[in-house]
């Protein structure tokens, strides 16, 4: 089961290395190349719980083998996108049925692993398999930057490989089907997907349509409206998509703010920091790659130490000091960008990443051993949904943040070179479309004034986009202070009251 969702770990983030690459060949503007990686975790997102629940309901296996199928056939047309003007479209399409795939696949993985240990060697499990998956997002960026090297495609097929072995292997398990006789939510289904899909759209859309726009704040206010109304239904109807009265744990609650503040700052961390290596350093995609190496270290050191405390003492200590030290790892890095220097940054990467490793196995470990009539599946598919949506987040704000102080900071440095303030702007708009999604081997060619600014100041742009990341990083930095907040509220102590009440599914 590891070996199957290994894919789709590495997959969150794998596309961020290649982004330059993709940009370049296929003519796509920075935001729509953000919507690339984006389409994945918002599909992620909004289908997590739908994957959870079919687990339960037509057994993990063949949720299994159909999340794994969809997933690789998806992944082969993501690799075969055409040049043209439907490039971008065909791209968004189908990472958003990886993403599909992927939510069908990991619930339903899980919830064999978790069928099939008892419940005095599910935690070291758990750790193990959350481990290896928070390890797998942090792999992406370096396996992407060697694909890169061949074609970016690759990027993509590299999956069809992996999906033969995991359905192989699954063959070979014998895993059995356990079914639940109860309907499905398709009503759920439908208001989760459109209320988050609406609300991500609004933040990913601010940096075109503004914080002012009438259209902006629908979308957001309307997305949040409809998932209000999917809590009301989901709490009246017999068989609901999400059982919610698992939240009246307070335990399972703050396990979910506490992966939710964290997401906000993991997986947009690996599409921002590769694009600023490539820009502001500017590194090779391979370079790149090293460069967040730094990060995948200090995760893995402390992941085992998270599992470790989860197992003596609970998950409340694992959660405040993942919290603690990823939100002074990332305000450290992000004092750092700015000196240009990829090797003097690499003590706050490591500990920004230690950060995330102490707290993710443990917060995901704690929520699943608090399910509710032993529905694994349907649990999973809440914390996934949490943490998925969350990045999506993040990478929408984080994207505006971004997009505003760059355009911002190319117009001083246009203006200082004297090009008239709204020439500034315009060429500002653009040179921050391109440079948010490629690295910096193209200058401007032409005699022109402006271009002639543009060459003159390509130095001092990426240093402008140095200085624009630093907002993001902070904005990271202060994500995982506000789930040390959350963290505080966690009573402590083991699952043990959940679990024993819950037995766990035996074949």
């Amino acid at each position: 089961m590891m070996f199957a969702v290994a894919m789709t770990f590495i997959d969150q983030t794998i596309v961020s290395i290649a982004a330059p690459d993709i940009v370049s060949e296929l003519g796509l503007s920075g935001s729509g190349m953000q919507w690339v990686v984006n389409a994945y975790l918002l599909s992620l997102a909004a289908f997590f719980a739908l994957g959870g629940r079919l687990a339960d309901l037509w057994g993990p296996r063949r949720i299994v083998v159909a999340g794994t199928l969809v997933f690789v056939v998806s992944s082969v047309l993501c690799g075969c996108v055409p040049r043209g003007d439907y490039a971008l479209t065909w791209l968004i399409v189908f990472r958003a049925t990886q993403g599909l795939g992927a939510a069908l696949l990991f619930p339903a993985a899980l919830a064999v692993v978790v069928a099939v240990f008892p419940v005095e060697r599910r935690g070291r499990a758990l750790a193990l398999f959350f481990g290896l998956t928070g390890a797998l997002t942090a792999l992406g960026p370096l396996l992407g930057g060697w694909l890169t090297a061949w074609t970016w495609r690759a990027i993509f097929w590299v999956n069809v490989p992996v999906a033969l072995v995991a359905l192989v292997l699954t063959a070979i398990a014998h895993i059995s089907d356990r079914r639940r006789a109860e309907s499905l939510d398709v009503r759920g289904a439908v208001l989760i997907a459109a209320g988050m899909g609406a609300s991500v759209l609004g933040f990913q859309q601010a940096s075109a349509w503004g914080w002012d726009s009438v259209a902006t704040w629908a979308c957001i206010l309307g997305g949040l409206a409809v998932l209000y109304v999917f809590c009301g239904y989901e709490l009246r109807t017999r068989h609901p998509l999400v059982n919610l009265a698992v939240f009246r744990d307070r335990a399972f609650t703050v396990d979910a703010l506490v992966l939710f503040f964290a997401m906000l700052a993991f997986v947009p961390l690996f599409f921002f920091a590769s694009v600023y290596a490539q820009v502001s350093l500017s590194a090779s995609p391979n370079q790149a790659a090293l460069y967040l190496l730094y990060v995948f270290v200090g995760f893995a050191i402390a992941s085992q130490w998270g599992g470790r405390i989860l197992d003596k003492r609970g998950a409340r200590p694992a959660l405040k000091t993942g919290c603690a030290v990823g939100a002074v790892g990332f305000a450290l890095w992000a004092g750092k960008l700015t000196d240009l220097s990829m090797h003097d940054q690499w003590p706050y990467a490591a500990l920004a990443g230690a950060g995330i490793g102490f707290l993710l196995a443990p917060a995901s470990t704690d929520a699943v051993n608090r399910a509710i009539d032993a529905s694994y599946g349907e649990v999973t598919g809440i914390t996934q949904t949490v943490r998925n949506y969350a990045a999506c987040v993040g990478m929408a704000i984080y994207g505006t943040m971004l997009t505003h102080a760059m355009t911002d900071n190319v117009v001083d440095t246009l203006q200082q070179r004297g090009v008239p303030s709204g020439t500034a702007h315009s060429v500002a708009r653009d040179v921050t479309e391109a440079v948010t999604g490629n690295a910096d081997s193209r200058t401007p060619t032409g005699d022109g004034r402006v271009a002639t600014a543009l060459r003159d100041a390509m130095s001092a742009i990426r240093m402008d986009f140095a200085e624009a990341n630093q907002r993001v990083f902070y904005g990271m930095a202060v994500a995982l202070g506000v789930g040390f907040f959350c963290a505080l509220r966690h009573p402590g102590g083991p699952a043990a009251a959940a679990s024993a009440e819950n037995p766990p599914v035996r074949d």
